[in-house]
């Protein structure tokens, strides 16, 4: 995972963790309760800024999908949904690697 996502989402996790109160169910709240970003051109915007290939980008969110589900079940047809599912994922992992979940 890219340096400048990993200390993006970790900063939007404290700041969730500091509008809620608690660590209760984070991952959800942080990055599941709604979009992390939304539009499709903030998504595009986004992608670039963290100089994240579209394609690289399906490739982690169909990876994830086959290792937690056993099969893809999405279909990514713009920018928006992609990002949104790449940071439901990569959230995942940060919130395992510090024991949020």
């Amino acid at each position: 995972m890219k340096e400048s996502i990993k200390t993006e989402l970790r900063e939007h996790l404290n700041e969730t963790i500091e509008h809620l109160g608690s660590q209760e169910e984070i991952h959800f709240h942080a990055f599941n309760e709604g979009y992390y970003i939304i539009g499709y051109y903030q998504a595009e915007q986004w992608l670039k800024k963290h100089d994240l290939d579209t394609f690289d980008a399906i490739k982690i969110c169909n990876d994830s999908e086959l290792e937690n589900f056993g099969e893809i079940q999405t279909t990514f047809d713009n920018a928006e949904k992609l990002v949104n599912h790449l940071v439901y994922w990569l959230g995942l992992e940060i919130c395992n690697e510090l024991e949020l979940n």
